[in-house]
């Protein structure tokens, strides 16, 4: 892209490509602020380019993706924040988290308890070594995906006060 003044970037965009520039802002600042709030280092970190990036909606044919808040930050407009394709994307967004996320803690889980037996398997004469540690846990991640892909979460059970 062409350079202007003091090594600014100069770049242009038509009306339809901005409002996708904005829907991206509106993904990053979702993914860094959303469960943790607006006040985490990562939300700040973003937080002036997310604002430059909004004040030029209007002057780029994009004034009805953003709106004033009300200690007069500029923020996603309604319009934007609750389009049903961006509503799409970051429902299957956090869903796609939750499971891998949800399959490594649960592998990472029963790996560790798994230790001390294959600890036991790998001191004992006339027996295989251990698979690797990468080889164990895809193997426990791969029995995971299937149960959830087949049943959902409907045979998950948390046992409170147990011991995993």
């Amino acid at each position: 892209a062409p350079r202007g003044a003091a090594g600014e970037m100069k770049v242009s965009f038509t009306p339809k490509e901005y409002a996708r520039v904005l829907e991206l802002v509106y993904y990053g600042m979702h993914v860094v602020a959303a469960y943790q709030g607006p006040e985490t280092a990562a939300a700040k970190r973003y937080r002036d380019i997310e604002q430059k990036l909004l004040s030029l909606a209007t002057p780029l044919g994009c004034a009805d993706l953003v709106e004033q808040g009300p200690s007069g930050e500029l923020a996603p407009s309604k319009k934007l924040a609750k389009d049903d394709r961006v509503e799409q994307t970051l429902s299957e967004h956090t869903n796609d988290a939750f499971w891998h996320e949800l399959v490594a803690r649960l592998s990472d889980r029963d790996y560790a308890s798994d230790q001390a037996k294959r600890h036991l398997a790998a001191t004992t004469p006339g027996l295989e070594p251990p698979p690797s540690l990468e080889e164990q846990l895809k193997k426990i991640e791969d029995a995971y995906w299937k149960e959830f892909e087949k049943h959902d979460l409907n045979h998950v059970y948390v046992i409170r006060g147990g011991n995993g």
